[in-house]
């Protein structure tokens, strides 16, 4: 019932700065606490940030609080992430979630996902 598109990935220097986007369509979608995780060749998926449904809560993995803020646009239907200060150690693929029910930092609490766009950052 609800499908998810990212956008902004690419290829950065450290230091440098992205902004991801997350279009979400389907039913209730400004209802859903939205989430973004990561994941690293080999490695484990991993949180990354998530907002509640009506953007009055949000949490970050401490690996990126202070540098990543995570928005939403319900008239949009729309959840960004704004990244800055970029590291080679956020290199992952990005992924966008939606979660009907609770706000969570697990992803395996999270009812649809994107596709994923990719992140790199070079050194």
């Amino acid at each position: 019932q609800v499908q998810l598109v990212e956008s902004g990935g690419g290829l950065v220097q450290a230091g440098g700065s992205l902004r991801l986007s997350c279009v979400a369509s389907g039913r209730t979608v400004s209802s859903y606490h939205m989430g973004w995780f990561r994941q690293a060749p080999g490695k484990e998926r991993d949180f990354v940030a998530c907002i509640s449904f009506s953007g009055a809560r949000t949490y970050y993995a401490d690996s990126v609080k202070g540098r990543f803020t995570i928005s939403r646009d319900n008239a949009k239907n729309t959840v960004y992430l704004q990244m800055n200060s970029l590291k080679p150690e956020d290199t992952a693929v990005y992924y966008c979630a939606a979660d009907r029910t609770s706000l969570s930092t697990n992803y395996h609490e999270y009812d649809y996902w994107g596709q994923g766009t990719q992140v790199t950052v070079s050194s």
